[in-house]
């Protein structure tokens, strides 16, 4: 297995994803409809992405890390940067499977 993708997300909207099969949620407040994507990190990049969307989180729900293995994901995975030249981050184009997470890590962004 190559290196998992993370993706940060409400505990909630996990449930939820279990329930209905497939994870849509691309970002914190951003479906995967609107953003065209889900937004995934690698392990090295989740501490700064985590701070970015979630440093001032203070939701209900405790903040759990998907862990998704890319080879059982039937939809393109692409590495592509905010900008050119900068760093690439993994981005899933369509839905996630449930059974293509293979760990949920809790999160604590304090």
């Amino acid at each position: 297995m190559t290196e998992p993708l993370l993706h940060i997300t409400e505990r909630s909207l996990w449930e939820a994803a279990r329930t209905a099969g497939t994870y849509e949620w691309s970002t914190r407040g951003r479906g995967l409809r609107q953003e065209g994507f889900v937004h995934c990190s690698l392990r090295h990049q989740l501490p700064a992405v985590a701070a970015f969307l979630y440093g001032s989180y203070t939701g209900p729900d405790d903040l759990v890390v998907l862990v998704v293995d890319a080879g059982r994901l039937d939809v393109p995975v692409r590495y592509e940067a905010a900008e050119p030249g900068g760093e690439e981050f993994p981005h899933v184009y369509g839905p996630i499977p449930v059974e293509a997470v293979v760990d949920v890590e809790a999160w604590d962004p304090r």
